[in-house]
């Protein structure tokens, strides 16, 4: 596909090289407000964000949905977060009355949708969706020092393009209006190589299928951006708020 700067319906896959360094919930609290929502997370993971949200902000309820079901049902074991309800659905087919949510929220998820499944999946969002409901979709974009790490052992250059490319049309479609392209960075801080693999080699939603051989040099290009401070990076997002239409 190979659209780096491609702009469709007034947006754009990756931004400027310069963006302000922040943490997404602060991004997020820009862009949304909260107080009294109804939200449907989708691809919550181990529920970190929904954490944060259901902390931190005046959120109603959430609805956190994830496709792993091991961590789906370690999820389940979470017992101190009364607002939230663990579901175990994907974006494609969501368990949901129609109008039932405010807010619908895809945090670094939307490119692990199966690429056939993109379109209905934003047909379903549309569809619980209250009118003038938003949807959060924050996407990491292909590019860093990260990345070249990651990409050794999972080289998601296209999927992300596709994702960006059904963004596209939901909004060309008219199903959503974009409402803001945000881009920033955020600082991902590893203590060693070990926390790494755990983190993002040693995943029970993939199968990563990383030989020995791999292994070393996913290594060897991680301990190459040491830094004097530790393994610190700087990666690089694009936020696409749409609105109902």
């Amino acid at each position: 596909m190979n659209m780096p700067h491609e702009k469709q319906s007034g947006m754009q896959i990756a931004g400027p090289d310069h963006q302000l360094v922040t943490n997404e919930l602060v991004v997020l609290g820009e862009m949304l407000t909260f107080v009294g929502a109804r939200v449907l997370e989708l691809g919550c993971g181990a529920a970190e964000k929904t954490r944060l949200i259901a902390e931190r902000t005046g959120v109603s309820a959430i609805v956190a949905a994830e496709v792993d079901r091991i961590q789906h049902a370690r999820n389940l074991e979470i017992g101190d977060l009364p607002k939230v309800t663990f579901a175990a659905f994907g974006a494609e087919s969501i368990e949901a009355p129609d109008a039932s949510f405010d807010i619908v929220i895809l945090f670094k998820s939307l490119h692990h949708v199966p690429v056939a499944l993109m379109d209905q999946s934003f047909a379903e969002m549309h569809r619980v969706l209250r009118p003038g409901g938003h949807v959060y979709i924050s996407e990491p974009v292909f590019e860093g020092e990260f990345n070249e790490v990651i990409r050794l052992f999972n080289d998601e250059e296209v999927v992300r393009e596709e994702a960006f490319a059904a963004i596209g049309r939901a909004v060309q479609t008219e199903q959503f209006q974009l409402a803001e392209e945000r881009f920033f960075r955020n600082i991902v801080k590893l203590a060693s190589f070990a926390q790494f693999e755990q983190g993002l080699i040693n995943v029970t939603h993939s199968e990563r299928n990383v030989s020995p051989e791999l292994l070393v040099r996913i290594r060897e290009r991680f301990e190459s951006f040491r830094k004097p401070e530790g393994f610190v990076f700087e990666v690089s997002n694009r936020v696409d708020l749409l609105v109902k239409s």
